[in-house]
């Protein structure tokens, strides 16, 4: 059994939830997803998604709660989407917390403000999925010299932008994937966490 907790500080929470309950339905092993907003609810947790919404909002209080020391001392694999990617990065474009697990540089709403949210067909591992940007960040550039000795893989671009990535057990995209009906990321995700479990 596989325990998914889905960080509930503030944005697209209830969608992720929802995706990753679809997505548990999918695939052949046992797993519960769950909302968490504390350290000890995080620690029980194989794998958490950050979703959507204000990086600084939820930068500070993963902060503030102690959550993010309990995901880097238990090196629990995060799947972050837009303002997750924000907070997974090495390093942003303005001063705010952030986790600093992968080795990126992000740009926060890279592709504009609200009024400028669009849909693209993208390509990932092969496949054609729905993306849908809503303010979305972009990674700027990447660091192959990095302490981690883990290599960072390049899962999309659009427009020669890269806009999802994936170092170790952890997943960075731009969209939104939750906001679709397409679980396939979440069950990629789901079958990354249960693999590094084992």
């Amino acid at each position: 059994m596989i325990t998914i907790g889905v960080l509930n500080l503030q944005g697209a929470v209830s969608e992720h939830f929802v995706m990753t309950q679809k997505a548990i339905e999918k695939v052949d092993f046992d797993a519960e997803a769950k909302t968490v907003r504390y350290a000890a609810d995080v620690a029980d947790c194989d794998g958490i998604i950050i979703s959507g919404g204000e990086s600084t909002v939820i930068g500070k209080l993963i902060e503030e709660r102690g959550i993010s020391k309990i995901i880097k001392e238990n090196n629990i694999p995060i799947f972050g989407t837009c303002a997750g990617m924000v907070l997974l990065s090495k390093k942003i474009d303005q001063e705010q917390p952030i986790l600093r697990l992968m080795d990126i540089e992000v740009k926060r709403n890279a592709y504009g403000s609200q009024k400028n949210s669009f849909e693209r067909k993208i390509e990932i591992l092969g496949d054609i999925f729905q993306g849908i940007f809503i303010r979305a960040p972009a990674v700027e550039k990447i660091h192959e010299d990095n302490d981690n000795n883990e290599e960072i893989e390049i899962l999309s671009k659009l427009d020669d932008i890269i806009i999802a990535v994936r170092q170790g057990n952890n997943i960075a995209m731009a969209f939104h994937p939750e906001l679709t009906e397409d679980t396939r990321l979440h069950e990629y995700y789901l079958n990354l966490v249960l693999d590094s479990k084992n």
